[in-house]
C-alpha cells in the first residue's frame, strides 16, 4: 500500500514539473509568431515609401524654355515635324527662324548643315537678328565670308545635352570656341545669349534656340 502511494505521488510530481515546460514552449511559439508578424508589418510601409523615389530622379527629356510655346503644335514646323528633317530644312519650317534660314541660304550652308552628323546648332531667333542695327545686318548678309564665319560659329560638331551645357567650352565649326553655363531650364552661351527653347531634336542635330546672335572670338 505504501509503495502504491509512493508511485502515485511520484507521477503527480512529474506531471507538475512537465506542465510548466509545456506551457512555456507554447508561449514561446506565440512570441515568435508575433515577432515575425511585427517584422512583416513594419517592412511593408518601407517598401511603399521607396517606390515613388524613382519618379523623382527622371532626367529632363524633350524641349524646354519659354519660346517653345510659340512652336507650331503640328505640321512640319512642330517638334515632331522638325525631328523628321535635317537641321537646315527643319529650321526653314519654323517661322521664328526665318531670318536665320535666309542667312544660311545666302552663305550657301544649307547642304553643309543638312549633311553634317550629330551636331548642335545654337539658332538665333528673328528677334535676335533684330537686335543688330539694320545697316550692320545688311552689311553682314552681303559679305559671304563674314556671314559664313558668324553662322558656323553657332555650330558645335557634337550633340550637346542640357547636362553638358551646365559648364562647358566647345569647339565650333568656325574653329574657335564658345562657352555655356546654367542649370535646370536656364542656360546662356558666352554670358550674353540666353537659350529660350532648348533640346529641340532634328534628324541630324540638337537645336538650342537663342535670343542673341553670337559673334566669333576671332
Amino acid at each position: 500500500m505504501n509503495a502504491f502511494r509512493f508511485r502515485r505521488a511520484a507521477i503527480a510530481v512529474t506531471a507538475a514539473a512537465v506542465l510548466p515546460l509545456t506551457l512555456t514552449a507554447c508561449g514561446g511559439d506565440d512570441s515568435s509568431s508575433d515577432t515575425a508578424a511585427d517584422k512583416a508589418s513594419s517592412s511593408a510601409p518601407a517598401d511603399e515609401k521607396s517606390s515613388p523615389a524613382a519618379d523623382d530622379t527622371a532626367p529632363m527629356d524633350g524641349p524646354f524654355g519659354p519660346a517653345c510655346a510659340s512652336v507650331p503644335q503640328d505640321g512640319a514646323g512642330s517638334f515632331d515635324g522638325m525631328a523628321q528633317d535635317p537641321v537646315a530644312t527643319a529650321a526653314s519650317n519654323n517661322p521664328a527662324l526665318s531670318t536665320l534660314v535666309t542667312a544660311v541660304k545666302k552663305a550657301g550652308l544649307v547642304d553643309t548643315l543638312n549633311n553634317a552628323q550629330n551636331i548642335t546648332v545654337f539658332a538665333p531667333t528673328n528677334d535676335a537678328f533684330a537686335k543688330i542695327p539694320k545697316a550692320d545686318l545688311d552689311k553682314v548678309l552681303a559679305d559671304k565670308e563674314m556671314l559664313t564665319s558668324i553662322l558656323t560659329y553657332h555650330v558645335v560638331g557634337e550633340k550637346l545635352s542640357p547636362k553638358q551645357l551646365e559648364s562647358g567650352t566647345y569647339d565650333t565649326l568656325q574653329k574657335s570656341t564658345l562657352a555655356t553655363k546654367g542649370s535646370g531650364e536656364n542656360y546662356t552661351v558666352n554670358d550674353t545669349s540666353k537659350v529660350v527653347c532648348g533640346n529641340v531634336p532634328t534628324a541630324n542635330a540638337t537645336v538650342y534656340i537663342v535670343d542673341t546672335v553670337l559673334m566669333p572670338k576671332a
